[in-house]
């Protein structure tokens, strides 16, 4: 009985938390300039049929007491086309670097498909997270037929150890079920949020963030969202709109594990209604390594930088007989797809950044949420503020 109150006590919490976070600051609230044209929601959601949902784990402080917490972790699950969808996206992955892990790549790079949604959770919980969405495919029937779709589900993680009960294990399948079932196609809760809740990038707090672009009507009007879990990064490589935030504001560092020479690792998820096959979805989703670039990751020895990328058009990619008909945007009319999403992960990795709150996690170790009012400050010495 006390177990299902904490469950649910833990699921509420996630919720309320979720929401606050859904009225969060934006980079483009304080000014902050970018290049493309933003969706309606400026979100990976802006891409018809994403559904996005996290489960937040906040529990407890001081001391580490390892199964006990201090707890800061969550699940976010990204839905290629809602929970009613039950085929399979073109899809593929590419890895800037390879220090940490997303499972299912293998089936992904052989079939040039993507069947399950994909979750991202801490480096420690993928395994039940994993199993977690094996569970929920199956009780929903995707296992039947076996392709190895609903068995082979992607999910990513980054390290949350500095501020979370890490070794405890927290994340339990039914927080998974709870990100699953709460996934939806609205605003999308950035920061300290799901998977990022407990994450840092280049020496302050981070977490999710995401972004979108809409091409121009000559370009086909085709929409390419982002999302990221940003937890890496050395503070003084920090560029944002081009402006050396990081060698500006040198302060509110943690006291130990300021990711100085770039530790960490990020995931970022593509979503596109543009009609690519599996082998421009590689190339589309190579660009993310040039985003991440111009905020100031290196993809570092000891980063795990893993990206998906996928694609809702062509329905009849789900046919399992017969012959599917298939479109496919000429390679000639991709550039505006790959300018896109390079500058809508920009975007999604300083939302991730200006969303975060500060947030104190075991034994006491800080991370600092970048101060608007100085960020503000800084990018108008430097000309790059909007008004």
């Amino acid at each position: 009985m006390f177990k299902i109150a904490l469950v649910v006590a833990l699921i509420f919490h996630a919720t309320v938390l979720d929401g606050l976070a859904q009225a969060k600051t934006r980079a483009r609230d304080l000014g902050i300039p970018f290049e493309g044209n933003p969706g309606p929601l400026n979100a990976i959601t802006d891409v018809k049929g994403v559904a996005v949902g996290h489960t937040t784990l906040i529990t407890g402080d001081g001391k580490l007491v390892v199964g006990k917490g201090p707890v800061r972790t969550g699940v976010t699950a990204i839905l290629p086309q809602g929970k009613e969808f039950r085929g399979r996206v073109f899809g593929a992955w590419y890895s800037m670097n390879g220090n940490g892990e997303m499972t299912g790549t293998a089936w992904l790079e052989e079939s040039g498909c993507l069947g399950t949604p994909v979750l991202i959770t801490n480096t420690h919980s993928v395994g039940v997270v994993r199993d977690a969405v094996i569970e929920w495919n199956i009780k929903r029937g995707l296992g039947e037929g076996y392709t190895g779709d609903a068995s082979l589900p992607l999910v990513a993680e980054t390290y949350d150890g500095f501020l979370n009960d890490i070794n405890g294990f927290h994340v339990k399948k039914e927080h998974v079920f709870q990100a699953l079932e709460s996934a939806s196609s609205g605003p999308v809760a950035e920061g300290n949020v799901g998977g990022g809740t407990g994450m840092r990038a280049h020496g302050f707090k981070a977490g999710i963030g995401t972004s979108s672009r809409v091409l121009d009507s000559k370009d086909g009007g085709y929409t390419v969202g982002v999302l990221v879990q940003a937890n890496y990064g050395a503070r003084d490589l920090l560029h944002i709109a081009g402006v050396p935030v990081g060698k500006e504001i040198t302060d509110l560092a943690p006291a130990r594990g300021e990711q100085k020479d770039g530790q960490g690792s990020i995931i970022v998820v593509v979503a596109t209604d543009a009609p690519l096959l599996p082998h421009q979805l590689k190339r589309l989703v190579r660009r993310v390594s040039l985003g991440i670039g111009i905020v100031g990751g290196r993809g570092e020895n000891s980063s795990g930088d893993l990206f998906v990328a996928f694609s809702t058009a062509n329905a009849e990619v789900s046919k399992t007989a017969g012959t599917a008909q298939l479109q496919m945007l000429p390679n000639e009319g991709i550039n505006p797809l790959f300018r896109d999403t390079v500058s809508a992960t920009e975007e999604a990795i300083v939302n991730a950044l200006v969303a975060a709150k500060t947030m104190v996690g075991v034994n006491g170790n800080t991370a600092y949420a970048i101060p608007h009012d100085r960020l503000k400050a800084v990018m108008s010495k430097y000309q790059r503020l909007e008004k």
